[in-house]
């Protein structure tokens, strides 16, 4: 029997909401058809928004929304989105399937979406194919009230008042598709163009993040943080407020990434090892920026991370199109408990992506929506947000997988919120249950407000928009009290949230 022993007198840090963020991106049919329909369509919409993708994202109180990219952000001139759509300047998209672009989702619409949505706005801005001046008028437009060109600019385009930014992003991937560059060479680049994000709004301040490592590039973390403190006073935290880092699951090789449905037992473990690399990862690049920020004033932002499989068959390779299976959901349980357990670095992070793209929360087919189950893992974990990370720890259960690929049986995660205790925890084993005592250090009369678990029959089934909820959390009633807290049978391949008062 596994012991998960709770020390809910011991608070260590409270967890980022933005931890719980999303990715959208101009990639296949994530903003087109899965979220942004134009006022004209027959499909319900509110402002060209769908009505039913953005209240079931309002059901996940999405905290952030990243966009316009993703490799299509060091592509994309924000002018060309701005203004009649009929005037719109067209495009090729080159990244991502080699389809038109024409420039109907523009700034106005982000703004609101986000609006709809009531989350936070993180715009990435182009580095690589664009300018300083760019980039900072792209801001003045945004933020700037008062006599401008940009402003005057903004307000003939229908918006008088301007929008509050949360986040901008110098770039993206700038080690790959956003340029090719070198971290020094990057560093330096985004010394010189942050110094123009100009902070306009005196009751409001955008964070300014910078472009972080492809998965294990440490000498990408040390170099860009080394460049952009050096000959910088302690105070100013070398220009940026956060650090990107990007890292996708791919089980198999590149040019096979294998089917996200159809895998055997040896795939789900490599998948799950994969997704607990994780763990090495944010340990890793948190100890070096460490050495420049002891005091963790800039944040880690996991913003990219995700199964990545071969698209389904007979869909557009550049679209990016997959389903989502209870191993989905499994890796999702599993890396979000990683962030919440390293909040006291990790202050934001983007599941790419959310809707139609990899490891998305919601499925669209013309008027048909769905939501996968990575969106119940989300509404699941919601109530983490804005919580205080518990002092929590398993003992007792043996580690899953063959030699080489073995992760922990069982994953989790606890938090505190308002007098509530959310205990969230998944089992990553494929085949075997296990039994799980919980232990509570004050050993208080807790009380089970709510209990959910996500599980299916076969850890291969997921939603299809002919059984749209084959995978759906469901009420668990499998708890028993104990003295000492709680016990109770965490079925394989599950995921449980209990909220206890």
């Amino acid at each position: 029997m596994a012991r998960l022993v709770i020390n809910e007198t011991k608070k260590l840090s409270g967890i980022a909401p933005e931890i719980y963020g999303h990715f959208s991106e101009h990639l296949g049919r994530c903003i087109y058809e899965g979220m942004f329909v134009g006022e004209d369509s027959q499909i319900p919409n509110e402002k060209g928004m769908r009505k039913d993708v953005v209240e079931a994202l309002k059901e996940l109180n999405i905290p952030v929304l990243r966009w316009p990219g993703g490799c299509f952000a060091d592509e994309y001139h924000w002018m060309d989105g701005i203004g009649k759509k009929e005037d719109r300047k067209k495009m090729i998209n080159t990244h991502w399937g080699g389809v038109v672009e024409d420039n109907s989702f523009g700034t106005h619409e982000f703004m609101e979406l986000c609006s709809q949505l009531g989350c936070k706005v993180y715009v990435n801005g182009n580095l690589g194919s664009g300018s300083v001046r760019e980039m900072s008028e792209w801001v003045e437009y945004m933020t700037f009230e008062g006599v401008s060109p940009m402003a005057d600019l903004r307000s003939k385009n229908g918006r008088e008042k301007p929008w509050k930014v949360d986040y901008f992003a110098v770039g993206n991937e700038n080690w790959g598709c956003g340029g090719n560059m070198l971290p020094a060479y990057y560093g330096n680049e985004y010394r010189r163009y942050q110094t123009y994000i100009r902070q306009f709004q005196k009751d409001h301040n955008i964070l300014k993040i910078a472009c972080g490592p492809n998965t294990d590039d440490y000498d990408w973390t040390d170099t860009v943080l080394k460049t952009c403190f050096e000959k910088v006073p302690k105070e100013q935290h070398g220009f940026m407020d956060l650090l990107s880092l990007h890292y996708y699951v791919v089980p198999g090789p590149w040019e096979d990434k294998g089917s996200a449905t159809d895998y055997t037992e040896a795939e789900w473990y490599t998948t799950m090892s994969k997704a607990y690399y994780m763990e090495e990862l944010v340990q890793r690049h948190s100890g070096i920026m460490d050495k420049y920020d002891p005091e963790k004033k800039i944040g880690l932002a996991v913003d990219e991370w995700g199964c990545w499989f071969n698209v389904e068959p007979g869909t557009n390779p550049g679209f990016l199109y997959q389903q989502s299976t209870v191993r989905d959901a499994l890796v999702a349980a599993l890396t979000l408990n990683i962030f919440n357990k390293h909040s006291d670095r990790v202050r934001m992070a983007c599941v790419a992506q959310i809707v139609n793209v990899l490891q998305s929360v919601i499925l669209t087919d013309g008027e048909k929506m769905l939501k996968t189950p990575t969106y119940d893992v989300f509404h699941m974990y919601r109530y983490h947000q804005g919580a205080d990370l518990l002092e929590s720890s398993v003992s007792g259960c043996d580690e899953v997988g063959p030699e080489g690929e073995k992760v922990p049986r069982i994953t989790e995660s606890v938090s505190e919120k308002d007098g509530i205790i959310t205990v969230t925890v998944g089992n990553l084993s494929m085949t075997e249950s296990e039994n799980i005592n919980l232990q509570l250090a004050e050993k208080k009369a807790y009380e089970i407000v709510e209990a959910k678990i996500l599980e299916s029959g076969d850890v291969h089934d997921h939603n299809t928009f002919e059984n749209p909820d084959k995978v759906r959390e469901k009420e668990f009633d499998g708890c028993r009290k104990t003295e000492e807290g709680f016990s109770f049978e965490l079925p394989a391949a599950s995921v449980i949230t209990l909220r206890l008062k």
